[in-house]
Order: structure tokens, then C-alpha cells, then sequence
């Protein structure tokens, strides 16, 4: 029977709809209650809402954008080093491969294979140290542009849920109420999910995501409520 080993490999991509959809929830939710704290009207908070929707999804794509290009280029001139020390320091860079086996448990002569035909094969010895020494890997050259516009939507998909109710209910108090219960909701549902993607206890993941949701929003209003 063959073995077909079940590894997640999106890590990233989670990684961005976990950011995005972490503040879509939290940051609408606690400036809508805030302003319907103080207004009665839900065309105000809808307004204010759906301004700060666009803002922040902007901001945080661009945020993404600019960290994954900030890693991209962080990659290559590393990877521009190595291959500089490659040829400077031979002798250093083949000890630093003897130095990463004995971290394994390998002796000096049972590593030394492995160095003579990474030294025979200067790239694939490059990618070597970058991947054992350094810890990195090459980034995908579609990854910022996917990340800005991951966290993005996310966000977007996330703001709209608190903001839902204030554009169906006539009151922002009753409203108010509504999208407490909805983004609790929304918030355990996307725990569940994100464990699910993660390998972790679905429902750990989702009273975890359901808390500290809760608790980012609730400080959040509090400062919304103070303020207004």
C-alpha cells in the first residue's frame, strides 16, 4: 500500500485571511458600537462603517504588499551573500554544512560526502545554506501581489458581517445588539474553520478566535464609546 503523507502547505495563504478577517470583525464591530452608542441612526453608522471598511482593506493590503515584497527582497540579498561567501570563504561555508550535520547527530566523515558534492555543485550548495542555514525559502514572486489582495477581501468579507444588521434594523441600539451576537458567531465560525486548515482542535480554535475577538472588540468599543 503506498504512503501519500497529508501536510498542509497554505500556510500563508491562512496567515493572511487570519489577519484580514481578524480586523474586518474586530474594528468595524467596535466603531459602529461606538458611534451607535452616541446616534440613534443607522445610516451614519452604515456610513462611517463602510468608510472605514475601504480605508482599512486598503491599508491592510498594502501592509501585506509591502511585507512580502520587504521578505522578497530580504531573500535576495541574502542569497546574493551566500553566493559571495561561496567564493570568497569556500572553506568556512563547507565547515558551516559539517556544523549543521553534527547538529543532526552526524560525525565530521559522515558529512563529508555531502559536502564534496554540494562543492561540486555551487547552486544547489547555494540553496543549501539558505534554506538549512538561514532558514529561508524562495519566495513566491506572485506572493505580494496575492497577499495584499488576500488580506484585502478578507477584511472586507470580515467588516461587512458587524455592519450587516445596522443595514437592516431602523434602530442602532437594536442593531447594536444583533451584531454583538453575529460577530461572536462569525468569529467562532472562523476559528472553527481556520483549525480545520491548521490541523488544530476545530473547536479550541474557534472559542480561542471567539475570545480574543471578543476581547480586542470589547477594548476597542470601550475606547469607541469613551471617546464619542
Amino acid at each position: 500500500m503506498q504512503h501519500v503523507e497529508k501536510h498542509f502547505s497554505g500556510g500563508e495563504t491562512v496567515r493572511d485571511v487570519v489577519i484580514g478577517m481578524a480586523d474586518g470583525l474586530t474594528v468595524p464591530f467596535a466603531l459602529a458600537a461606538g458611534i451607535s452608542g452616541a446616534l440613534a441612526s443607522t445610516h451614519i453608522v452604515v456610513t462611517a462603517g463602510l468608510a472605514e471598511v475601504a480605508a482599512g482593506s486598503i491599508a491592510m493590503g498594502l501592509g501585506g504588499f509591502l511585507a512580502a515584497r520587504g521578505d522578497a527582497e530580504h531573500y535576495q540579498s541574502e542569497l546574493r551573500r551566500e553566493e559571495q561567501e561561496i567564493i570568497d570563504v569556500p572553506e568556512w561555508e563547507a565547515q558551516e554544512i559539517v556544523d549543521l550535520f553534527k547538529d543532526y547527530g552526524l560525525t565530521e566523515s559522515e558529512a563529508a560526502p555531502v559536502v564534496a558534492a554540494l562543492r561540486r555543485e555551487p547552486k544547489s550548495w547555494r540553496d543549501f545554506m539558505m534554506r538549512f542555514e538561514l532558514g529561508l525559502e524562495a519566495p513566491d514572486p506572485k506572493r505580494a501581489l496575492r497577499s495584499a489582495f488576500t488580506i484585502a477581501g478578507s477584511y472586507i468579507v470580515g467588516g461587512m458581517i458587524p455592519l450587516l444588521p445596522y443595514m437592516l434594523a431602523a434602530n442602532a441600539r437594536q442593531a447594536l445588539t444583533i451584531s454583538i451576537a453575529v460577530t461572536l458567531l462569525a468569529l467562532a465560525v472562523f476559528g472553527f474553520v481556520k483549525g480545520h486548515f491548521t490541523g488544530v482542535s476545530k473547536f479550541k480554535s474557534a472559542w480561542q478566535t471567539a475570545l480574543v475577538g471578543s476581547l480586542a472588540a470589547g477594548v476597542a468599543f470601550g475606547i469607541a464609546k469613551a471617546i464619542t
